[in-house]
């Protein structure tokens, strides 16, 4: 009588596809390059607004910025949800719920439309001004943003930038700072050559950083509890 393979439970994978800091299933698996340790891409990023070293073996990941050693592992994570039955559409709806609880009501809020390269020519307000006509982020997670300008940052004449006459933002969570950039760019008319910076809390946040991003790891870990969230924008100050 020929032999039957052994059935295997979820629970026999546990160890592999959990994670350390909240021992739930790996969500966006995070893994470290230094030493290949996983974990959940929002525990490992709130763990290093504390700590460089990794919270399973200690190493040291990075001086200054372990940020800079994540990688995300999109093979396991579909590994994950074929092993876990359901799981990725509970995430995928915890995580639309928790935008549209924190979505506040239209008050003449623009809306940024972003192509899936990032470029300018994808951003438009509500009026449809400078944008395309397709919305290629119409189903991710919607952020609302407050966009203000910082005065008096040592700047005068030609090079000072204004207000925008509207200052609330709706647009996808996973917009970059990059096409934040341009859409300013866009609105306030400025130079080609011109250069912004965009920052959150008065520190510059980098150009490929993510509204989603931002928010999680600058403004909410931050004790911010108001929405919508407020960037600031400045010319770029030249130290050199």
């Amino acid at each position: 009588m020929a032999a039957t393979g052994r059935k295997h439970l979820v629970k026999d994978f546990n160890h592999f596809i959990t994670c350390y800091l909240c021992r739930g299933y790996l969500i966006k698996p995070t893994t470290v390059t230094e030493c290949l340790h996983t974990f959940c891409k929002s525990c490992i990023v709130q763990h290093f607004e504390e700590s460089n070293d990794c919270p399973k073996c200690g190493i040291q990941v990075h001086e200054t910025n372990p940020l800079e050693m994540l990688r995300l592992d999109n093979t396991l994570e579909e590994i994950i949800f074929k092993l876990v039955p359901g799981l990725r559409e509970k995430e995928e709806q915890q995580e639309l719920d928790f935008w549209k609880k924190n979505q506040p009501k239209e008050n003449g809020q623009e809306r940024l439309r972003c192509l899936p390269d990032g470029g300018a020519s994808g951003c438009a307000d509500d009026d449809g001004e400078g944008g395309d006509d397709g919305d290629y982020h119409r189903s991710d997670p919607q952020i609302a943003i407050c966009l203000d300008c910082l005065h008096n940052a040592g700047q005068s004449g030609e090079s000072s930038v204004t207000d925008l006459m509207k200052r609330f933002i709706r647009c996808s969570s996973r917009v970059t700072v990059g096409t934040i950039k341009k859409f300013l760019s866009l609105k306030l008319k400025l130079p080609s050559s011109y250069e912004l910076d965009v920052l959150c809390n008065g520190e510059i946040m980098g150009r490929d950083h993510t509204l989603e991003f931002i928010y999680m790891t600058r403004w909410r870990l931050h004790g911010e509890n108001t929405y919508p969230m407020v960037l600031e924008y400045r010319p770029r100050i030249d130290f050199g």
